[in-house]
This record gives C-alpha cells, sequence and structure tokens, in this order.
C-alpha cells in the first residue's frame, strides 16, 4: 500500500496517464451498457400487442407502434419490414435483412473498438512509461557508481524501490487492459446473440404477415357487398 501511495505522489506524471485511459475506458464501457439497455425488447409482451394491431388496425397502426418503442427490434428491424410490406413478402424479407446489416448491427457494434483500442493502449503506455522509469533508474545508478556511492546500503535500497516503482506502470496498463477485454469479449457475444434474436424475430414477423394476409385479402374481396347469388338452375 505504501509503494502505492509513493507512485500516486512521487510518479504522478506516470499515474495521471493511466488514471485518464482508465476514466475514458470506464464512461465507454458505462455507455455501452445503457446502450444495450435501451436496445433490448421484451418479445413476449410486445408481439401480442403488436399482433393484435396488425390483426385489427391494419400495417399502418402497427407500424406506429413499432416506431413508439424504444427496442431496436420494432423500432428499426420490424419497422423496416413493414414499410415494404406492400410490395410483397421478398420485399419485406430483403429490408429487414439490409436493416440487420447496415443499421442494427452498426449500432450494436457501436463503441466496441474504441473500448478494445483503449485496452491495447493501455498495456503499451503502461510498458512505455516501465521503460522510461527504468532508464532513469539505472543511469542513477550509474551516476552513484562514478561518485563510489554505489556501494552504499542506502543508495542500494532507494534504487531497488525505484525499480519497484516503475513496474507500478507495467501492472497499471495490465489493470485497466484486463477487465476492458473481458467486457469486449462479453459486448461481442452480445451483439453475436441479438444477431441471432433479429433473425428468428424477422422470420417470426414473415410467419405471421403470411398467416395475416389471405384473412386481409378475404375481407377486401367481401367489402363490395353480399356473396353473389348462384344462377338459378332450369
Amino acid at each position: 500500500m505504501n509503494a502505492l501511495i509513493r507512485f500516486i505522489t512521487q510518479e504522478c506524471y506516470f499515474f495521471l496517464p493511466m488514471l485518464m485511459l482508465s476514466l475514458v475506458a470506464a464512461a465507454l464501457v458505462v455507455w455501452r451498457w445503457l446502450l444495450n439497455l435501451n436496445a433490448r425488447t421484451n418479445m413476449e409482451d410486445f408481439l401480442p400487442v403488436f399482433q393484435d394491431k396488425l390483426q385489427k388496425e391494419g400495417v399502418e397502426s402497427a407500424l406506429k407502434y413499432c416506431r413508439s418503442q424504444n427496442g431496436i427490434i420494432p423500432r428499426k428491424l420490424y419497422a423496416a419490414g413493414l414499410e415494404s410490406s406492400r410490395q410483397g413478402i421478398a420485399a419485406m424479407k430483403r429490408a429487414m435483412a439490409n436493416a440487420i446489416e447496415l443499421e442494427i448491427l452498426p449500432d450494436l457494434n457501436f463503441l466496441l473498438a474504441p473500448i478494445l483500442a483503449i485496452a491495447k493502449v493501455a498495456t503499451m503506455v503502461g510498458l512505455l512509461l516501465t521503460v522510461f522509469s527504468m532508464i532513469n533508474t539505472f543511469s542513477a545508478i550509474a551516476d552513484a557508481g562514478k561518485s563510489g556511492q554505489s556501494s552504499n546500503p542506502q543508495t542500494v535500497t532507494t534504487q531497488a524501490g525505484a525499480i519497484g516503482l516503475a513496474l507500478f506502470g507495467t501492472a497499471g496498463g495490465l489493470m485497466i487492459a484486463i477487465p476492458l477485454v473481458f467486457t469486449h469479449v462479453l459486448f461481442k457475444a452480445r451483439v453475436n446473440k441479438s444477431e441471432v434474436e433479429m433473425k428468428s424475430a424477422a422470420q417470426r414477423l414473415l410467419v405471421l404477415f403470411q398467416t395475416l394476409k389471405p384473412k386481409q385479402g378475404d375481407l377486401k374481396s367481401g367489402a363490395g357487398g353480399g356473396a353473389r347469388p348462384e344462377p338459378a338452375r332450369r
């Protein structure tokens, strides 16, 4: 603990860059976590309401309902599919595939590259600070040898403590990098899981629309009046 306090107070020009990297990394991780929370959709609660609006009120009402949601599946995926519903099932499928590839996945991968970059940079910065500190320490040892003080026990103890302080740079970089790499892996796993969920949700929309389309057609065909009377038999 005393060595850490000495590192913070005496080697502040090493400690401040590491502190800034850790604060930026923490802010990015919290930001990405909040975005993931906002992108979630409880499909068990959403689908019954969506299906009811689609069946009873039509595509326009279902589209408005999807756009009013915060989740990424209704707001972007289902909205893209419903906007292309007039062109047929194939157009809906293409629109949702494009939405996943060009809009949703880039949003889910947002901030992951900077998080991984900080993890790598923190390790290299820690090593760089350690190298600079070691150079200064060995230069001090060389100067002490020239002045004949290298055999002094106090000088040896002081330089050993300086070497120990230099290693705090490497330790600090690793302490920042290891949690960030682990967090990055978790976020990437979340992206892959979300991609599977979106493809499943898109398939459910296509199946739902296919089952509802004949009913809408029947309603349209019967909108002009009752059934035609059969011709009288002779």
